[in-house]
């Protein structure tokens, strides 16, 4: 059976680096490139992570640079409900929306993500193409979590176990409890429009079906990454390299672990006699003599976005960074074909989330290149790193547990052999396309079986 699948998300990666941008991009170049299967990618444009573009009047659509199946939606001139997840003016889905998929047609409408977007977008899907297969990949706890989906309580941080009306205004007091009603409800109204979720942990899994999806209408499945076998690495007296990949804000925990390599940095500074008892001494110590340069722990940051964080934020970044500069070096945004390389200057990767996470694509690239994980103990990390396995665990949140925890990696290079040795076989992109493919002729066809009357148009 010949499919076309039309892929959404919220932001493409040229404009705005991201995981689940990333993603999307090269799921659709994929499947575009497999016999039997068309494939048009759908991603948000301009504001608030782009510049303005419209450049046709009368529509909100407009291609991206010269590709003839990659289109940017724009979204200027409307405004965006982000507790709601919805668009004020309707017409944007009941005119522009509705152009584009009546224009493109597709079999299957695979939604990596809302934000920006809607979640109107679903129930338009319905309305115009009833036939179509609908599917939606859950990328964090956006639908559950008024706090940008990362489940972490406004007052102190606190990893949130569960939402309720009124512990969602506990986080949000100036919104009633009963607005928090409505907006699940909304929310579920949307979602409930989808024949298919996908989640790529079985935490994240079961947090929705907790939340009320149904548990026959979710599946478990991975992120596909471009397979690579893990290659030879040249011998190393001490694995003390750390690397650090993803966005600089305070929910990846960057701030968490710069807090950790100044400990480190304290502890190499201080007398032998010192470390030895395991004591870390108070201040950042610059100039004092300790450990030698090729024996210290050192971190390099690889990272985007932090224009995006706020002046707080900013600013404590800025001074973590000053204080470790003796063993901490910013090296910014990369590409993602640049990834292989950089991480053969590294021998662990840490992942110091403060949220659950969902399934970090960072882990499977670290593990595709034969990089041990150092990662929070909990959610979707926990899952995916076995601890003592092929990484390490540490408690979340917590920079005093994190170096102990780098210092145990590091103490011998016999613990990171060990730990490369335990790295499981990566999901593959082709293995994951095969199977999508599969999951997108069942449920057209499933469809497709159905008398007109027992499809809901709503």
């Amino acid at each position: 059976m010949s499919l076309k699948v039309l892929y959404i998300a919220h932001n493409h990666p040229a404009v705005r680096p991201g995981g689940a941008e990333q993603h999307a991009l090269e799921l659709h170049r994929a499947m575009s490139a497999t016999p039997g299967m068309e494939s048009v990618l759908l991603a948000k444009g301009g504001p608030p992570v782009g510049p303005i573009g419209r450049t046709h009047e009368g529509t909100c659509v407009a291609p991206i640079g010269s590709a003839t199946n990659e289109y940017f939606m724009y979204t200027d001139g409307y405004t965006f409900d982000y507790l709601n997840g919805t668009m004020t003016g309707k017409d944007f889905y009941t005119k522009h929306f509705r152009n584009f998929l009546e224009a493109i047609r597709p079999d299957v409408v695979h939604f990596q993500h809302t934000l920006f977007l809607g979640y109107d977008l679903v129930r338009e899907v319905a309305n115009t193409l009833p036939g179509a297969a609908i599917l939606y990949t859950l990328h964090e706890y956006l639908p559950i979590c008024a706090r940008e989906g990362q489940m972490v309580r406004t007052s102190n941080n606190e990893l949130c176990e569960e939402e309720t009306p009124h512990r969602c205004h506990g986080c949000f007091p100036n919104t009633s409890p009963q607005t928090f009603f409505l907006r699940k409800r909304f929310i579920q109204s949307q979602l409930g429009l989808v024949d298919l979720f996908l989640a790529p942990s079985r935490f994240l899994m079961q947090r929705y079906i907790d939340w009320g999806i149904p548990a026959n209408k979710i599946r478990f499945q991975d992120y596909g990454r471009i397979s690579q076998a893990i290659g030879s690495d040249v011998s190393r007296t001490r694995r003390n390299r750390l690397g650090f990949f993803g966005q600089l804000s305070g929910y990846k925990g960057i701030d968490v672990l710069l807090e950790a390599m100044r400990l480190l940095l304290v502890e190499d500074q201080a007398s032998p006699t010192t470390r030895r008892s395991g004591m870390i001494a108070s201040g950042n110590g610059h100039g004092s003599h300790g450990a030698h340069d090729s024996e210290r722990v050192t971190l390099k940051v690889h990272g985007a976005n932090l224009d995006l964080q706020d002046g707080e934020f900013k600013r404590l970044f800025a001074r973590l960074l000053e204080d470790t500069r003796d063993n901490v070096t910013l090296v910014g945004k990369y590409k993602p074909e640049e990834m292989t390389g950089l991480m053969r200057d590294v021998d662990w990767v840490v992942v110091p989330s403060i949220w659950w996470e969902n399934s970090p694509l960072v882990i499977q690239e670290a593990f595709r290149n034969g990089r041990p994980v150092i990662c929070s103990n909990v959610g979707g990390m926990a899952e995916k790193v076995t601890d003592g396995v092929n990484g390490l665990h540490f408690r979340v949140g917590d920079p005093s547990s994190l170096a102990e925890t780098v210092r145990r990696a590091v103490e011998s290079p016999a613990t990171w052999d060990h730990m490369r040795k335990g790295i499981p076989r990566i999901y593959s992109l082709g293995d994951q396309i095969a199977e999508l493919r599969g999951l997108y002729q069942q449920l057209v066809e499933k469809k497709s079986a159905r008398r007109p009357f027992d499809v809901a148009i709503v």
